[in-house]
């Protein structure tokens, strides 16, 4: 009898590896790729064939919300994970603005033990930047379980808000290690707020939060990274003067955009969906899309994030302003960029890296972001050609609605594998939570 060489044998798929498509086989043992080459069956416990599916390095998503602890009727990580997991993700790093806010060593590790139970996908924690902690903050963000420092400089409420500037100086002087920032300037946002028409509703949210506010506020943290060459990734870039202003952002500062600002557009969106349009920073224009979209095309932007941020529809039905800003994403993501990949608006060489190389690289996660020998088997598995039509009644967020319902895509996630082990096929998920916390370099 041969003597068994691999646990799980994945056979006769197109392997992403090395930045092309080659047709072969990978032979995992334990939670990591033993193999790409000649597999044989007799050689594996277990065996699936992907024949004529994309593999491709597990999808990380490095933006999510996941409201556990404090304010789990919106979500928690059990039901924020699986939603990942369904959506192709294998690793997700989630955000401080819980509560409590995750601030301290403590409310980190409620986090990282909440996690270590009811995580579906591998995980880490960002600690949020506030003015108690931030002399400490190249302390904490050393700890097991933590992501790097998230700094909200608009858009946040109670100890979380970093809209000084010397504060914002001082907490990007102190980070050694990537510094996640929400850019939007808090005192532009109050002022304009007091002079907006709130009987426009949800259409005035973007008329507050102008391209300015984000302008202004990105232009702050070049200029504080780049005298303290601190390494800084502003998310969910919003507007086309920020890709312009970018374009020499230099070796420290990276850029995220989200799908959500790649596929809808203002004033439509608002038009169709109301409040469940409504995010910080917020939806633009096409013209906007377009700048973002040249971003991505000129290697300005270096990661795809979700920003699932979800609400309950309750909530959400609340009359703008008192309407909570944030739209659920991290199940709809991926099948949102692979059905841009099919309608040509970016490559699948380039959304690998936005996805899963760039986030690697940017936060030095370990063994992950590559389909290589001695890696993390963390895999996403894809068909091109599958239609998909996104509907809330699937989405297994507690929120259970998506912006994007009714929408049909071409190019949909059929399988996610994450540390070795088969946990979602065709839609269906199997076995019991089990992802575990991320090691960084």
């Amino acid at each position: 009898m041969k003597k068994v060489k691999f646990n799980l044998g994945i056979l006769n798929g197109k392997v992403y590896t090395e930045n092309k498509l080659i047709k072969t086989s990978i032979g995992i043992k334990g939670n990591k790729i033993e193999k790409i080459g000649d597999v044989r069956q007799d050689e594996c416990e277990e065996i699936i064939d992907f024949e004529n599916k994309l593999i491709l390095p597990g999808i990380i998503d490095t933006q999510v919300h996941f409201r556990e602890p404090g304010l789990i009727h919106k979500e928690d990580i059990y039901h924020g994970t699986k939603s990942a997991l369904l959506g192709g993700i294998t690793t997700i790093f989630e955000m401080p603005n819980t509560s409590p806010a995750t601030i301290n060593n403590l409310e980190l590790e409620k986090k990282v033990n909440i996690a270590k139970k009811s995580s579906w996908t591998n995980f880490s924690f960002f600690i949020g930047a506030c003015k108690e902690n931030i002399k400490n903050l190249d302390i904490l963000e050393k700890l097991e379980g933590c992501a790097g420092i998230k700094i909200f400089m608009g858009s946040s409420t109670g100890s979380l808000l970093v809209s000084e500037d010397k504060d914002l100086e001082l907490a990007l002087k102190t980070c050694k290690r990537r510094v996640a920032i929400h850019s939007e300037d808090e005192i532009r946002l109050k002022n304009r707020f007091k002079t907006i028409n709130k009987l426009n509703g949800v259409l005035e949210h973007e008329n507050w939060r102008d391209p300015e506010s984000a302008i202004i506020s990105t232009k702050k943290v070049i200029k504080y990274a780049k005298k303290y060459n601190t390494k800084a990734h502003i998310l969910h870039i919003s507007t086309k003067q920020e890709i312009d202003i970018l374009k020499d952002k230099g070796e420290f500062i990276t850029v995220e955009v989200t799908p959500q600002h790649l596929t809808l557009f203002s004033p439509d969106c608002y038009n169709k969906l109301g409040t469940k349009a409504q995010m910080n920073p917020p939806i633009r224009s096409i013209d906007h899309q377009n700048g973002l979209w040249n971003g991505i095309k000129n290697d300005i932007v270096d990661v795809i994030g979700s920003d699932h941020a979800p609400h309950t529809l309750e909530e959400k039905s609340n009359s703008w302003p008192n309407s909570p800003s944030g739209l659920p994403g991290v199940q709809t993501m991926l099948s949102l960029m692979l059905n841009h990949v099919n309608n040509k608006k970016i490559k699948l060489e380039k959304l690998v890296k936005l996805m899963s190389e760039n986030p690697c690289k940017i936060y030095k996660i370990k063994n992950k972001g590559r389909i290589k020998q001695g890696f993390d088997a963390d895999l996403t598995v894809v068909d091109m050609n599958k239609i998909n039509i996104i509907k809330n009644t699937k989405m297994a967020s507690k929120c259970r609605w998506s912006p994007f319902h009714g929408m049909q895509l071409k190019g949909h996630p059929v399988s996610t594998i994450v540390n070795g082990k088969i946990k979602m096929l065709n839609d269906k998920l199997i076995g019991s939570p089990d992802g575990k916390v991320v090691n960084f370099e």
